[in-house]
């Protein structure tokens, strides 16, 4: 297609992986984004492979090799220590030709700016609908701004102002029935091996250590609680103990560990699949797109897809914008539906919607020696677009 001007509203993980995609398609970009300073939510990014190719096919390979997480095994837990199932991820990386790389939020966020270039962002750009007619898309920010191209992508976030304009309706988010707190701490043999990821459950909740990058791992702990519950930083460790109270010792360090200041705790939401993704020249994108709970760690990975998606379907395409729009929703539909529905059911088995469920799934992991995780892991993975 000829050269394209491009907005792109939102500066997160999957904004930025696609205007790099789009740079290097030969588009003009531009990225807006309504924050003062680009600061990630949450700590960490379970980046699996599917991720990874993208980031390999728009040149970051190498960076984020040295970025991400040298995750070697998995071993899951109960919650007073004893082992459930332990294995290797040497057959899905095999398998699949691409090693994960947990990474810290930050860390991605700061190697998709640089090969963006931070000059391409501007920030304080509060984009609050948009515009189209025959011939191009214009965001409209809250101070009178515009921003006119070819097409608009809007990739503003779970709490996306722009989903509306392309579904011509709210779509609501739905409470999952947990919150998460998660953050950093400084990888210690006390808490576990720097190459494992360790997932503690039990009592329909979990805690987690992943490695990241420099020397850290990512944390999280899961516990079912009602919705909009008041909350106190300074109270984090309190009342972890008290939910994790007679949990293993590595859990309870853990615990007195963490820094409850810059810990998150995020009342974990979704949204239902929508039924477009596209409305003329505008489409959505990452979270906007498929709001999912984490419980694939698929949500960077899916807007990485996305953004690998969209540059090549406006690159094969002489019909126009509209038509490669309509591609880009016909290939990324039935695959973000699926995961968003197949991530709702697993966070649903996790924390006790239906507790006979939940205890028959510890059962399974007894009984598991890895083949079954590694094949649902591989085959969510190899259904991507890179393969």
């Amino acid at each position: 297609m000829e050269q394209l001007k491009v907005i792109v509203v939102g500066a997160g993980m999957g904004g930025l992986t696609t205007a790099l995609a789009l740079r290097q398609a030969g588009f003009t970009v531009e990225v807006y984004d309504r924050v003062p300073e680009l600061r990630p939510a949450g700590a960490g990014v379970s980046l699996w492979s599917n991720g990874v190719k993208v980031l390999n096919r728009l040149g970051l390979g190498p960076r984020i090799a040295a970025a991400g997480g040298q995750m070697q095994r998995v071993s899951y837990r109960a919650s007073d220590g004893r082992v459930l199932c332990d294995f290797s991820l040497e057959p899905l990386i095999e398998r699949v030709g691409q090693r994960p790389y947990p990474v810290a939020r930050t860390d991605l966020q700061q190697l998709l700016l640089d090969a963006v270039g931070a000059e391409h962002v501007t920030l304080r750009a509060n984009c609050v609908h948009v515009e189209q007619d025959a011939a191009s898309a214009t965001a409209v920010f809250e101070d009178g701004r515009r921003a006119t191209g070819d097409l608009v992508v809007a990739a503003d976030g779970t709490h996306s102002v722009l989903r509306g304009s392309v579904l011509g309706r709210l779509a609501t988010r739905r409470y999952a029935g947990y919150v998460n707190w998660n953050g950093l701490v400084p990888q210690d043999p006390e808490l576990g091996p720097a190459t494992t990821w360790a997932i503690y459950v039990g009592q329909h909740q979990r805690a987690s250590l992943m490695p990241v990058g420099g020397g850290r791992f990512y944390f999280f702990f899961d516990v079912p609680l009602a919705a909009g519950l008041s909350w106190n930083p300074g109270d984090t460790r309190a009342e972890l103990a008290r939910h994790f109270a007679g949990w293993a010792l590595p859990i309870q360090r853990l615990i007195q560990r963490i820094d409850p200041h810059t810990t998150n705790r995020i009342e974990i939401h979704d949204v239902d699949p929508l039924e477009r993704l596209v409305n003329g020249r505008v489409a959505l994108l990452g979270d906007a797109a498929h709001t999912t709970t984490p419980d694939l760690g698929q949500g960077g990975c899916q807007a990485m897809e996305d953004a690998w998606v969209l540059a090549n379907t406006l690159l094969t395409t002489n019909i126009g914008v509209e038509d490669a729009l309509g591609r880009y929703e016909a290939a990324r539909l039935p695959r973000t539906t699926e995961v968003v529905q197949r991530a709702r059911a697993r966070a649903d088995m996790t924390h006790g919607i239906d507790p006979a469920k939940t205890r028959a799934w510890y059962e399974e992991l007894e009984r598991e020696d890895g083949s079954r995780i590694l094949q649902a892991i591989g085959n969510t993975i190899l259904a991507g677009p890179l393969g």
